[in-house]
């Protein structure tokens, strides 16, 4: 596949350095996974730009992008959307 990048696993982050981090993932490998999927979705965009206008030798690679692409999506909503419910439990402890 040309252009065309494995998909990063999301939920591997490197544990933090900080010995006193108690949620044990640093928060820069967090964001450096919204980067890959930033840059996943820009590499699915510029190949589907490049079907569109006959660029394109392998259609395949366009399809195995977008999935790539839109799995990494739903990956990262279901961590944020786990990670506000478990906030508003930890704020309704605290009431």
């Amino acid at each position: 596949m040309t252009g065309v990048q494995p998909a990063a696993v999301l939920g591997q982050v490197e544990p933090a350095a900080a010995a006193g981090s108690a949620s044990g993932v640093d928060f820069a490998s967090v964001l450096g996974s919204v980067d890959q999927l930033q840059q996943m979705q820009s590499t699915s965009q510029q190949l589907a730009v490049q079907a569109v206008t006959g660029d394109l030798d392998d259609v395949h690679d366009y399809t195995v992008a977008s999935a790539q692409s839109s799995l990494a999506l739903e990956l990262t909503a279901t961590v944020r959307n786990k990670a506000v419910e478990a906030f508003t439990e930890i704020m309704r402890m605290q009431v």
